[in-house]
């Protein structure tokens, strides 16, 4: 009997994460443009046909009264949401997905959290919540009467139970690579994925903040990497992605990244000027973005870990 071949152990975890996952394209290999309009999403969506999309992923406004919202009260947010999430759902390809990002609405000191919020919109539209994937990043404001908040919640609901998912494309380092098993019919062999292992549903990315290599004049944008993963695991290549409340691009830019065909509307023109030239920056192999898979800065590490 020959013996059996083991897969070789990576005990560098930088040089593991970069193994994990794919490279990106630096430049447009089949000359896709996307679909990028200064436009009520609404409008947008009207002329969209019927099961397009594989992927809708945005992070609507928060109805916290920022630059680009009016504060409204909470009865007219969450009706206007309604409307345009049932926008999305007629586009949804019967396969699709929809990942909506959101936060906590915040009156007189307190919150409310607008996925327990929209949960039932979804519901009633006949979607299936697959996970609430928790966002967590290490900075954000400083609370006084209460603990400052340091995540977000992305919610995955699915058209059917016949959904696009592909978990090898976004899978981790596990925390125990070379760990084998110590007896059985598997003695010797690699106990883990050699691939890595599931990202689980709590995912650590840092926010755009000033000191993130894509900070734009956007007071509240999406970092690339966290959309990239939603992209790899829920769509195939050639699909098309929407972000209905598209900001400056970052939903765009992970959908072209990985040769999707990418839509996206905003009602500020600034930002929409901003994803045009962020795309435009991609296409020339300019534009700086936070790699997939490099790990969070630690400062007890030489060189923070990186």
């Amino acid at each position: 009997m020959m013996d059996a071949v083991i897969p070789p152990v990576i005990n560098d975890p930088v040089a593991l994460a970069r193994s994990l996952f794919p490279k990106r394209p630096q430049t447009f290999t089949d000359n896709r443009v996307p679909v990028m309009a200064c436009a009520d999403n609404m409008e947008f969506l009207r002329g969209i046909p019927d099961d397009h999309f594989k992927l809708v992923v945005t992070s609507p406004p928060y109805n916290l009264g920022k630059d680009y919202e009016s504060r409204t009260p909470l009865d007219d947010y969450l009706a206007q949401q309604a409307a345009v999430i049932a926008e999305c759902v007629r586009t949804l390809h019967p396969q699709g997905s929809i990942c909506w990002q959101v936060g906590n609405y915040v009156s007189n000191g307190e919150i409310m959290p607008l996925d327990t919020l929209t949960y039932p919109i979804f519901r009633r539209l006949g979607l299936k919540l697959r996970n609430r994937i928790i966002w967590h990043f290490g900075h954000g404001l400083h609370c006084k009467r209460r603990l400052s908040g340091r995540y977000e919640t992305i919610n995955w609901w699915t058209a059917s139970d016949d959904y696009t998912w592909h978990l090898d494309p976004i899978r981790v380092p596990s925390k125990y690579p070379g760990k084998r098993h110590f007896k059985g019919p598997n003695l010797g062999k690699l106990s883990g994925n050699p691939k890595g292992k599931n990202p689980t549903d709590v995912w650590e990315f840092p926010n755009v903040k000033s000191n993130h290599p894509e900070k734009t004049g956007h007071p509240c944008q999406f970092p690339v990497e966290l959309v990239e993963r939603l992209v790899l695991s829920m769509t195939d290549e050639g699909d098309a992605v929407l972000d209905p409340y598209m900001g400056v691009g970052s939903a765009v830019i992970a959908a072209l990244m990985h040769n999707r065909d990418a839509y996206g509307c905003d009602t500020v023109q600034e930002y929409v000027t901003i994803a045009e030239r962020r795309v435009e920056a991609w296409r020339n192999g300019e534009l700086k973005t936070r790699p997939m898979g490099k790990p969070i800065y630690n400062p007890d590490l030489p060189k923070g870990g990186h």
